[in-house]
């Protein structure tokens, strides 16, 4: 394009890619690129005055660069300097300037569509619409001197799409909205360039993307015919399908050369001879199989060819925009994958074949399910051998996919029916394939993946069980259907409805040598169900049960026994005099049940495991929930022919701990811990997988009974239970040493890594608690001696240095003039010993303390005094939470404090269910002291906002801490300054 500016020149070329290429001339000189880039565009705002246009060089020559996107607008409001005169001699000048405002208007107002031709070169670009009326004034020939490469107005092709683009699909929600709606627009690209693709012509190929109707009265589609009794070979053909009334379907024959052969109506003749030859070119390109040199589709396919047609071609004709029509079945027949399934034999599980523990073997068939025939397996072998993929068996097609059969084949080699299947195996089967039936989506089958691993292609195990495997199963699952035994003569206790069932569970497990975990709610009578379950099976046991419990529980198990079933001859291996080797094993002879602690175990492991122990108890189990250490290992290695846990909290802080009681119970039953970490631990405790947590609940199920205070069913009569929270501000120096401590730690952790950092947090997560407690937990000062404790006035400063101090003793002095009881929990043994100093010389009377440290006869004899009959005890418990959190009865006290918090859930509900258990008579008032502002208060708003893990096998620790960030430990550390 040339224009005259007095005696000035201007240039312009547009690329292939719709960028225009502007240069200058004056007196025959080229004018310098940035002068001309000043001049030219001194009034065009939109690139900053010609600044961000890019300079480049051509030989000689310095063009001026104007992106695609700008050309349009730029030609079409020409808005020059005053003294620059356009004066042009060229005719594509004033083509351009005619064309610019009118592109610019189809392409503002949407009049634009996707180019074929782009397209079939893999890009996706937009053209004007042929045939536009506000098109047809302008001069296209003049127009096509512009391009540089001289195609057909390639350039100016471009730079109309990169303004449609910038209009319309500038933004990524724009684009997104496209894919959306357009989708093969897109998916076709990569295969764009291919022959079939240019067999469309634009007008089909816009109707195949929804982009235009289709004036056609007819789809064009392929369709594969199944062999039946007139025609015994599979044939695919092309046919017109009317659109008018789809039952109609007219074949249509077509040439190597696209002529097109058939009967059909007059009106559809045009279409069809502009399009046969699109078709044949397409469709010979799609399937080379299909042209013999004549006619396509002439010859019938052979089994593999229309195997693959359903599998393979059918889907690739489908994204090139063909209609395609299958038989009716193959849908249903694609998606109906074989079944392997174990039928039991009808004398499995019964008199003939009894079953103990979880290794005992089950006799069963193999039967394959494939569609709605069932084979045995010398009928598999011989479909087998036929080699076949489609095949018409008993009066159905069935779909036999090599990779399904391939598995199915592996599965049963690995797996004798001589040896027979494990009752473990045959009851995770039942179990996982019962959670499929109770899907919404399920099919009503029983069975379940045997890989973890690409699960679209998974073969489906299932288990057939006979009549006295359902009837046993049933009974696993639902304790409340058991026949109730009866309680034997030597208990001195009435049984509530719920203790027999438990006993007697506990019982219907033993005969089946499958572990029991007893999670009943601490207070329901856990001990009293085992002592039952002792007398039961007293008779036919040759050698005592042997029961592992805290030290801190061993006295009260022996009252217990002796309370409840004094006909039961009770050792207690405990202690320095206690016996080994032969003396030990005399004992024995003499023996119902051997009490012993977990420290004990551990050191007499020699001892413990010579001996085949009638069944192997453990006490507040949860004392081996860490797998790994020597006491739980210890635990382990004792030999059994029954084995119990008993536990009010089965899970405290992961999963791990479940597995671990788990596997002392029923060895393997959930896979090793690796195994089970990846398979559970890891989808429930870091994904919440409701799916995973379903599956382990349903496997978990049939080995524990778990019933809680206030299921309608257990009807106890408790009082209420009253839970509060007391919100207490730090006193001045808890905050300024509060203070110190975050900014101390936060300076820290800017040099920490690894380890050392999480010690320091953790370390720092102590330091913070036990300021929140007292300054002097923190201080380490010598703050509280005799001296001080004695002076009323010295006491009372002492007090008041800590309000959460104050608070306690405030409401202490409240309850104990009423004439209550309170037990108060504390996690620190030096606040345990500070509350008890100054409770004590602060109310004069005696006030209990029990730590770790306590030896075993002192806290025989302080839970004596504190639960005296008459009342007459002491009115003030203070307790470690670790030391006196579990095991213990202490109904006596009628108002419990967690002085500080522990945060779980469930640890804090075991403590609190020390005095809200059986026996209780009161209301029981439970007081959580917070500290305000602090740590302590940001994490019981967590809490709060999460189930603990005994209720749905998720929940927290402090190690959660540890992780993380640190702008997020500033968050959760830093005193709230609106305390």
């Amino acid at each position: 394009m040339i224009t005259q500016w007095y005696d000035m020149t201007l240039h312009v070329i547009l690329t292939d890619s719709g960028d225009a290429l502007l240069w200058g001339q004056q007196n025959g000189h080229d004018v310098p690129g940035d002068k001309f880039r000043k001049l030219l565009f001194a009034w065009h705002e939109p690139s900053y005055y010609g600044t961000t246009l890019e300079l480049q060089q051509a030989g000689e020559l310095t063009v001026t660069v104007l992106p695609a996107e700008m050309v349009l607008p730029f030609f079409a409001e020409p808005n020059f300097i005053d003294i620059i005169r356009w004066e042009s001699g060229n005719e594509a000048v004033n083509g351009l300037l005619k064309a610019a405002p009118l592109l610019l208007k189809e392409a503002i107002e949407g009049h634009y569509v996707p180019s074929y031709s782009s397209f079939r070169s893999g890009k996706l670009q937009w053209t004007w619409v042929s045939g536009s009326e506000t098109l047809e004034t302008l001069d296209w020939d003049s127009l096509k001197s512009l391009d540089v490469s001289e195609e057909e107005l390639s350039g100016l092709r471009s730079a109309f799409s990169a303004t449609v683009t910038r209009q319309h699909y500038g933004s990524e929600a724009a684009m997104s909205d496209l894919r959306r709606d357009y989708p093969a627009l897109f998916k076709g690209r990569e295969s764009a360039a291919s022959a079939s693709a240019g067999a469309f012509t634009e007008e089909e190929w816009l109707a195949s993307l929804g982009w235009k109707p289709d004036m056609a009265p007819f789809r064009p589609a392929l369709q594969l015919l199944e062999p039946d009794e007139e025609q015994y070979d599979w044939r695919l053909r092309l046919v017109l399908q009317d659109k008018n009334d789809n039952t109609v379907l007219v074949p249509i024959r077509l040439a190597a050369d696209g002529q097109a052969f058939g009967t059909w109506t007059s009106e559809w003749s045009p279409y069809i001879r502009e399009r046969s030859p699109g078709w044949t070119a397409r469709l010979a390109a799609a399937l080379p199989s299909a042209n013999n040199g004549g006619e396509l589709f002439a010859e019938p396919l052979s089994d593999e060819a229309a195997w693959r047609f359903l599998t393979t071609d059918s889907r690739e004709l489908l994204s090139d925009g063909w209609n395609v029509m299958l038989p009716g079945w193959w849908e249903a027949a694609s998606k109906r994958k074989p079944r392997l399934r174990a039928q039991v034999t009808s004398e499995a599980g019964g008199k003939s074949q009894s079953l103990f523990g979880l290794n005992a073997l089950v006799d069963f068939d193999w039967r394959i399910a494939i569609g709605n025939s069932d084979l045995n397996e010398a009928e598999f072998a011989e479909l087998l051998s036929r080699k076949e993929r489609l095949i018409r068996f008993r009066g159905e097609w069935v779909y036999l996919d090599p990779a399904l059969l391939e598995q199915i084949r592996r599965l049963m080699e690995s797996m004798n029916p001589e040896e027979g299947l494990s009752l473990q195996d045959v009851l995770q089967l039942h179990l996982l394939s019962e959670l499929e039936q109770e899907k919404p989506s399920a099919e009503g089958r029983r069975s379940t993946e045997i890989d973890d691993e690409n699960e679209e292609e998974r073969i489906k195990l299932e288990v057939e069980l006979n009549s006295h495997l359902l009837a046993l199963l049933r009974q696993l699952g639902q304790p409340t259907e058991l026949k109730e035994l009866a309680v034997p003569n030597g208990l001195r206790a009435e049984l509530r409805g719920y203790q027999r069932e438990g006993f007697t569970w506990l019982s219907f497990l033993r005969k089946l040598g499958l572990g029991a975990c007893l999670a009943d709610d601490m207070g329901l009578g856990k001990t009293v169900q085992f002592i039952t379950y002792l007398l039961h099976h007293k008779e036919e046991s040759e050698s005592p049960a042997l029961l592992i419990c805290p030290i801190s529980v061993l006295g009260n198990w022996q009252k217990e026994i002796a309370r409840f079933a004094p006909d039961l001859k009770v050792w207690v291996h405990y202690g320095k005099g206690r016996l080994n080797g032969e003396a030990f094993h005399t004992v024995l002879q003499d023996t119902d049940i051997v009490l012993t602690s977990y420290t004990t175990a551990l050191l007499d492991q020699e001892t413990l495991r010579d001996i085949q122990w009638s069944s192997l108890g453990l006490d507040e189990a949860q004392n081996i929930k860490n797998a790994q250490n020597k006491q739980s290992a210890a635990v382990r290695s004792l030999k059994a022919r029954h084995r119990i846990a008993l536990t009010g909290t089965p899970i405290e802080n992961r999963l791990s701990e479940l597995w671990s009681i788990y596997d002392f119970l029923n060895p393997g039953y959930l896979g090793n811990s690796r195994g089970f970490q990846h398979r559970f631990a890891n989808p429930i405790e870091k994904h919440h997988d409701e799916e995973r947590t379903l599956q382990l609940q349903k496997l978990v199920k049939p080995f524990m009974l778990r019933r809680k205070k206030k299921d309608p069913a257990i009807q106890l009569d408790l009082p209420d239970k009253l839970e509060m929270k007391v919100y207490i501000n730090l006193t001045a120096e808890q905050g300024a040493l509060y203070e110190q401590a975050v900014k101390d730690l936060m300076d820290r952790m800017k040099n920490l890594e690894g380890i050392e950092r999480k010690g320091a947090i953790l370390g720092a997560l102590t330091r913070l608690k036990q300021l929140c407690d007292h300054p002097v937990l923190l201080t380490k000062e010598d703050a509280l001696s005799e001296e001080v404790l004695l002076s009323e006035e010295r006491r009372e400063s002492f007090i008041t240095r800590s309000a959460k101090l104050e608070r306690l003793v405030a409401m202490v002095d409240e309850l104990r003039d009423e004439g209550d009881s309170c037990l108060i929990f504390t996690q620190y043994v030096g606040m345990g010993r500070m509350l008890a100093d100054v409770l004590g010389k602060h109310r004069n009377e005696p006030v209990l303390y029990l730590n770790g440290s306590t030896s075993k006869a002192d806290r025989d004899k302080m839970i004596d005094t504190f639960q005296a009959p008459d009342g007459s005890g002491p009115g003030i418990f203070i307790l470690s939470l670790k030391a006196g959190g579990v095991g213990l009865n202490l109904t006596a006290a009628n108002h419990v404090f967690h002085f500080d918090r522990w945060w779980n859930p469930a640890v804090e509900n075991q403590a609190t269910d020390r005095a809200y258990r059986m026996g209780q008579k009161r209301n029981v008032q439970v007081h959580k002291f917070i500290s305000l502002g602090t740590l302590e208060e940001k994490i019981d708003e967590m809490l709060e906002s999460k189930m603990s893990l005994s209720e749905n096998v998720i929940s927290t620790s402090e190690n959660w801490i540890t992780e993380l960030s640190n702008d997020e430990l500033r968050d959760l550390f830093t005193l709230r300054q609106s305390w």
